[in-house]
């Protein structure tokens, strides 16, 4: 018999990500970036120049204060592994697409992009990706 399942709401009663929530992603972007096998130094870039110390401290577990700008790098970075899932059947082959030249990005390697630091780079990447699933 089926059964109907609830539906997502289009707009949230909380448009804002919450603390809780971007805690939760931090955690999820620590462990992606080891699937991706970048460097400390490229993750923190990433993050938007996250300080050495700090990387550290995330990746120990003691993750502090998310600004917004942060937990919008966040999102995006889901987004991304989102796209990557829908792409590839094999994760391992999603995993290794951010490290491999594109010539959507001029022959360069998606985490380069992603690590020129600006939150528009990562959004690129997003763009990118919605783009060849058929974004929603």
């Amino acid at each position: 018999m089926l059964q109907e399942i609830e539906k997502t709401r289009a707009l949230p009663d909380s448009p804002r990500i919450t603390a809780e929530e971007a805690r939760a992603m931090a955690r999820a972007v620590i462990r992606l970036f080891d699937k991706w096998q970048i460097t400390a130094a490229q993750a923190q870039e990433v993050l938007g120049g996250l300080p050495a110390r700090t990387y550290a401290r995330w990746k120990a577990g003691d993750i502090g204060r998310i600004d917004r700008d942060l937990a919008t790098r966040l999102s995006l970075l889901m987004g991304i592994h989102k796209g990557l899932r829908h792409l590839f059947t094999d994760p391992v082959r999603g995993y290794a697409w951010v490290r491999k030249p594109n010539r959507a990005f001029q022959g360069r390697a998606p985490i380069e992009v992603m690590a020129e630091g600006d939150i528009f780079s990562l959004q690129r990447v997003r763009a990118y990706l919605d783009a060849e699933r058929g974004g929603w």
